[in-house]
C-alpha cells in the first residue's frame, strides 16, 4: 500500500513508532526514522538496509525540523508524508490532578502540543511548495470522551491531565490545518487508539476491558492498518478526519 513512500515518523524510536517503522517497510514505503535519541534511530534502521534512513529530530525546535526537511529533499527529492507520533514529557509527568503544579502542566504541553505544531507547520510549509503531502497526527480516546477514572482504582496509575488537553487540542489542530490547506494538496488526518499494551498492572488490565468489546487493551500492530489507509492513497478524499481504534471502549 505504500510502495516507494517517503515517510516520517516522530518518536520513532518509541514503542509505538518502532510498530510503525516496521509496518511501512514491510508494506514496501521508506520509513524516515526519526527520534531524538539518534542512536536508538540508526539501531532500528539497521534494520531495514537501505529502505530507510535515521535522523534527529527535536520536535520542540525549529531549525532541527528545518534540517530534516532539507536533507529528505536533498536525498530523495520529496517527502510524501509525516506521522506526528513523538511523546515528550517531563520527569513529573503522570501525578494526579491535584499534584500537577502550573510549570509543569505547560512544559508539558507546550512540548508535546507546541511540538505537534510546529511539525506540522513546517511540514505543510514543505508540502505546499512541492504541491501535496499527507499529515496524520497521533491523537488518543481521551481526546475525545472524558476519562473513565475507576479503572485506574487499586492501582499508582491515573490519566493525566495534561494528555487530555494535549490530545483534544490535537485534535482541533488536525481540523484547522486541514482547513488552512485546503486546496493545496495536503491531507490532514488523525488517529485516536484506546490504550496501548506496555506493562500495566493485572488489575488495571481487567477493570479496561470491561469496556471493550473483544481484546481490550491494543497492541501497536492493532494500529496498523488504519494507518496505512491514512497513508495510503485509499484515503486520498480523506481530510480534516479523525479515526477512533479502541476495541469499543469509548462506547
Amino acid at each position: 500500500m505504500l510502495k516507494n513512500k517517503v515517510i516520517v515518523v516522530t518518536g520513532a524510536a518509541g514503542a509505538i513508532g518502532q510498530d510503525f517503522v516496521r509496518g511501512i517497510a514491510a508494506q514496501g514505503g521508506i520509513p524516515i526514522v526519526a527520534d531524538i535519541d539518534l542512536d536508538a534511530a540508526r539501531l532500528l534502521a539497521r534494520e531495514f538496509p537501505n529502505q530507510s534512513d535515521p535522523a534527529y529530530l527535536d520536535i520542540t525546535n525549529v531549525d532541527s525540523i528545518l534540517t530534516l526537511i532539507a536533507n529528505l529533499f536533498l536525498r530523495y527529492g520529496r517527502i510524501d508524508a509525516l506521522i506526528n507520533n513523538a511523546y515528550p514529557r517531563n520527569n513529573a509527568y503522570g501525578k494526579k490532578l491535584e499534584n500537577v503544579t502550573y510549570s509543569d502542566f505547560c512544559e508539558n504541553v507546550n512540548m508535546h502540543l507546541g511540538g505537534y505544531f510546529l511539525v506540522s507547520q513546517q511540514f505543510c510549509l514543505a508540502f505546499k511548495d512541492q504541491g501535496y503531502g499527507n499529515l496524520v497526527n497521533m491523537s488518543s480516546i481521551y481526546g475525545s470522551m472524558a476519562p473513565r477514572f475507576e479503572i485506574y482504582d487499586d492501582t499508582p496509575m491515573t490519566m493525566p491531565v495534561e494528555y487530555a488537553a494535549i490530545k483534544a487540542a490535537i485534535e482541533s489542530l488536525t481540523r484547522y490545518f486541514a482547513k488552512y490547506y485546503r486546496g493545496a494538496g495536503i491531507r490532514v488526518n488523525s488517529l485516536s487508539p484506546g490504550g496501548v499494551l506496555g506493562g500495566q498492572s493485572t488489575n488495571f488490565l481487567k477493570a479496561y476491558k470491561k469496556h471493550c468489546s473483544s481484546k481490550g487493551m491494543l497492541a501497536a500492530e492493532d494500529l496498523l492498518g488504519t494507518l496505512f489507509f491514512l497513508l495510503s492513497d485509499d484515503s486520498i478524499f480523506m481530510t480534516g478526519q479523525n479515526l477512533i481504534i479502541d476495541d469499543g471502549f469509548s462506547l
